[in-house]
């Protein structure tokens, strides 16, 4: 009530003291609510990835069926939101019967069947996603490669292996980028299947102190330290594996993270 008071009376209720300690100092459950923000987010990202690699290559399969499979995994997955897929795959197979996580243990560490819904249904909503950036970067490859690697006797497994991804990997870094940026953020939604993830975490914390917004600016604020850091191993993946003769795929960090001018190829790439 004093609060409401202050605020109708035009006076400042922004507690700056709380802010910079829960920035600073955040609690142990802030702490692990970070904590599994952060492998939830890799562990999800690494599994997206090797699922879109396997759809893209369905995709682009001699056969037919494996393309149309791969073609209505992509539209069923991009066409519902991962909220709804969220409490399908924990609650409704839960109610249904068909499947219940439990907690899994491995020596020490224990695995929460929530957390393991939650890993899976983020990777599989993401191997769409990058199944569609992997298809149009193996896409981009010159198709010339594909028949110099047969005139040389290659089969066309290892000619995809040793040929065409190689290649095709430059193109898909930068988009892999913004795609795990994007997927820390997308945590954010497993509180509806009671995550205790950093925000969920911040929910429960503003229900005891009722810092509202100093709370949720921390969490923002943590957010973006998390992309910010991302940005810079991002920025080492592409100086790494970019091709060093192509010097216009090179972003400034103050281009990466303040926006600037497009100066990717990768737009021709993906999309051309």
């Amino acid at each position: 009530m004093h609060s409401l008071l202050q605020a109708a009376q035009g006076q400042p209720t922004f507690d700056w003291g709380f802010f910079v300690d829960a920035v600073i100092h955040p609690s142990g459950p802030f702490l692990t609510g970070l904590w599994r923000t952060v492998y939830i987010s890799v562990l999800a990202q690494a599994l997206g990835v090797i699922g879109g690699l396997g759809i893209a290559l369905m995709r682009r399969s001699r056969f037919p069926v494996l393309g149309w499979i791969g073609g209505v995994y992509v539209w069923a997955i991009r066409g519902t939101p991962l909220l709804v897929q969220l409490v399908i795959v924990y609650n409704g197979l839960a109610a249904t019967g068909i499947y219940r996580f439990s907690d899994l243990t491995l020596g020490s560490v224990t695995l929460l069947g929530v957390i393991q819904a939650a890993i899976i249904t983020l990777a599989v909503n993401e191997s769409a996603y990058m199944s569609e950036i992997i298809r149009a970067s193996l896409d981009s490859v010159d198709d010339g490669q594909t028949e110099a690697a047969k005139a040389l006797g290659m089969s066309p497994a290892v000619a995809m292996r040793t040929v065409i991804l190689p290649q095709a990997t430059r193109i898909v870094i930068p988009p892999l980028g913004n795609e795990f940026n994007l997927m820390m953020k997308s945590t954010s939604l497993l509180s509806v299947i009671g995550v205790q993830e950093m925000f969920l975490t911040a929910q429960s914390i503003n229900s005891a102190t009722f810092k509202t917004f100093e709370i949720f600016m921390a969490v923002a604020a943590y957010y973006l330290l998390l992309t910010t850091i991302w940005s810079v191993v991002q920025a080492w993946l592409e100086r790494k594996f970019g091709d060093p003769a192509t010097p216009t795929q090179r972003v400034s960090m103050r281009e990466r993270l303040l926006g600037g001018p497009a100066r990717l190829p990768l737009t021709k790439a993906v999309h051309g």
